[in-house]
C-alpha cells in the first residue's frame, strides 16, 4: 500500500528512552518501564506487556484521589511496553518540572503524568461552592506532565505591578507561586456574553505564568462506562 497516509509523518517513530514524548500535535507516547498515571479513558494504542488499572480511591499513598479536580478518574499504567494517549483531538502538550516546580492545572487539562510527581487538590482561593467550585490540581516534583488544550494556548507572563485578569472557563494552569482572587463584573458579562448576568474572572497577581485556551470552557459529553 502506498499514499500520504503511510508516510513518515503519520508513522509513528521507533522507541527511544522510557518516559513521555510528543507523537504529534494531537498525541503523547509513554514508553512505560515500571508504572505511568493517565486519565482514563485518554488510551488511543498500546503495545507490549501493559496493565491498565482504574482506581477509585486513589493510586498506593501518593493519590489522595483518583479523581482530578473536575471529576476526571485516573488510571495506573503498569508493566513494560508504549501506550499512546490523546483527548478527542485537543492539542498536546509536555512540561518538564524540576526540583521547586509547582504548577496549578485545571483537571480537565490533565492527560498524563510521571510517578515521580505528587499533586493535591486544593480550591482556588475565594472560590468556595458559592463561587462554582474551582477546583485544581497542584502539581510538585520532578518529571513531566502531559497536557491537553482545545487549540493553541497562550502563555502570558504575570508580574506584581500588572496583574492578569481571566475568564475562569479559559484558563488552563498557573504557576503556583502567584497569588489568585476571583472578580465579578456585571458590565463585561453583559458585554462579553451578550446579555445580563455576571461574568467571573480569575485575577493573577506575582511573578510566574499563566496559561490560557483561546475558547471558553464547552459543555462536557456524558462520560461513557
Amino acid at each position: 500500500m502506498k499514499g500520504d497516509l503511510f508516510s513518515s509523518r503519520h508513522m509513528v517513530r521507533a522507541a527511544g528512552e522510557p518516559g513521555m514524548s510528543v507523537e504529534n500535535a494531537k498525541c503523547l507516547r509513554y514508553a512505560v518501564d515500571g508504572e505511568m498515571y493517565a486519565r482514563q479513558g485518554a488510551m488511543v494504542a498500546h503495545r507490549g506487556a501493559l496493565r491498565f488499572e482504574r482506581k477509585g480511591q486513589g493510586v498506593g499513598g501518593m493519590l489522595k484521589r483518583a479523581v482530578t479536580g473536575e471529576g476526571l478518574p485516573l488510571m495506573a499504567v503498569r508493566g513494560r511496553g508504549e501506550v499512546w494517549l490523546a483527548h478527542e483531538a485537543h492539542n498536546c502538550f509536555v512540561v518538564e518540572m524540576e526540583p521547586g516546580d509547582r504548577f496549578t492545572v485545571g483537571g480537565r487539562h490533565v492527560l498524563c503524568f510521571d510517578p515521580s510527581l505528587s499533586y493535591e487538590i486544593r480550591t482556588v482561593k475565594g472560590s468556595g461552592i458559592t463561587a462554582g467550585g474551582l477546583f485544581n490540581s497542584v502539581f510538585s516534583g520532578s518529571g513531566r506532565l502531559g497536557l491537553v488544550c482545545e487549540g493553541d494556548p497562550l502563555v502570558i507572563p504575570v508580574s506584581a505591578e500588572q496583574p492578569v485578569y481571566v475568564d475562569t472557563d479559559a484558563v488552563v494552569g498557573w504557576s503556583e507561586s502567584l497569588e489568585t482572587s476571583l472578580h465579578r463584573s456585571q458590565s463585561i458579562g453583559s458585554m462579553l456574553r451578550g446579555g445580563s448576568g455576571e461574568a467571573v474572572q480569575l485575577m493573577l497577581r506575582g511573578e510566574g505564568v499563566v496559561v490560557v485556551r483561546p475558547s471558553e470552557l464547552t459543555q462536557h459529553k456524558p462520560q461513557q462506562h
